[in-house]
């Protein structure tokens, strides 16, 4: 049997020596990856310089009519300092991306390529003062979602009301009133989302043959684009709900709304989430998008209703002509 050929301790010490070189490189590998797919801040270092200064140019075509040539606002909110940062710092970076590319400028929605949309971004936040590193913001959602605001980059504003914002009006209308005025014609726009797409422009309502007069529903209807009206609408939910917490509100029958039950206060929260949920879904500007939370928002109006609404008999829905439907209102069942 023939001797195993020994191996020189200059020839071990150059096998460690790439064994330990591969290891290294294989770390750093796997350490930066694991930075651009985990979650950062746009603290971090999220865009490039070069990214910014594309951004910039966009803005100066696109943007600075309507927000202001430093992004100090004009006709349009600015989109820089404790203003801009707290509307956002909630959701991800790619809200903001998205909204951009969807609904930006408001004069000709859509033009924006997504790559555009997130170069925008990036001159946003270096004008912010958020710092660059030597990789672009990536457009697609998938990444951008990953990256959110850091906690307490501005105070939190939310729930702090001044003197001024500290007041409260005694309600006009009842509980009914305010369904029938804001949550009804508002909800039902959004629904027809189901049927109608909103960024098909429809025709002018027409009058020919009309025999019921004027129509206050279709008067001003073109005024606004459909998918401006949908935000509207979601919006008008979301910031009316919490009307129906009002100390004193009352029902259609008299009785004092039950404003501090849990049960109610609840059903108010959910309204608020499914109406901020619906907005989102109509700032994608996809039909799909919200026809599907029109499902959330019709289960948040049917739980309420089924608890302080409506009376149902065996097999039937609520008989609107029934007194007893209006009189025991407002109580939990």
């Amino acid at each position: 049997m023939s001797a195993r050929p020994q191996t020189s301790g200059f020839r071990r010490g150059c096998q460690l020596l790439g064994r330990a070189v591969i290891t290294g490189a294989l770390a750093v590998w796997v350490a930066g990856l694991a930075h651009a797919q985990g979650p950062r801040t746009v603290r971090d270092g999220v865009f490039t310089d070069a990214q910014a200064a594309r951004g910039q140019a966009i803005y100066r075509t696109q943007c600075a009519s309507c927000h202001g040539n430093a992004l100090e606002g004009a006709q349009a909110p600015p989109l820089v300092a404790d203003v801009f940062i707290s509307h956002w710092q909630r959701q991800p970076l790619s809200a903001l991306i998205s909204k951009i590319r969807n609904t930006m400028p408001a004069d000709a929605q859509g033009v924006l390529t997504p790559q555009q949309s997130a170069d925008l971004v990036a001159h946003i936040l270096k004008t912010s003062g958020f710092p660059a590193s030597g990789t672009e913001l990536a457009s697609d959602e998938a990444t951008s979602s990953r990256i959110t605001w850091p906690q307490g980059v501005v105070a939190d504003k939310g729930g702090a009301a001044s003197a001024g914002q500290g007041r409260v009006f005694p309600p006009l209308g009842n509980m009914a009133q305010l369904m029938r005025g804001v949550f009804f014609p508002n909800s039902n726009l959004i629904f027809t989302v189901q049927t109608h797409d909103p960024g098909v422009k429809a025709p002018p309502p027409s009058t020919t043959g009309q025999t019921g007069g004027f129509s206050w529903v279709d008067w001003g209807a073109g005024i606004y684009g459909g998918w401006e009206l949908v935000d509207n609408a979601a919006i008008a939910l979301a910031d009316a709900s919490p009307l129906m917490l009002t100390p004193g509100i009352r029902c259609e029958n008299g009785r004092l709304a039950p404003v501090t039950d849990a049960d109610w206060i609840r059903f108010t929260e959910e309204m608020i989430a499914v109406a901020r949920k619906t907005y989102q879904a109509s700032q994608s500007r996809k039909q799909e998008a919200v026809s599907e939370a029109t499902g959330d928002l019709s289960d948040a109006c049917t739980n309420c209703h089924r608890a302080y609404r409506d009376i149902r008999g065996r097999g039937r829905g609520p008989d609107p002509t029934d007194p007893s439907n209006k009189a025991a209102r407002c109580m939990s069942r």
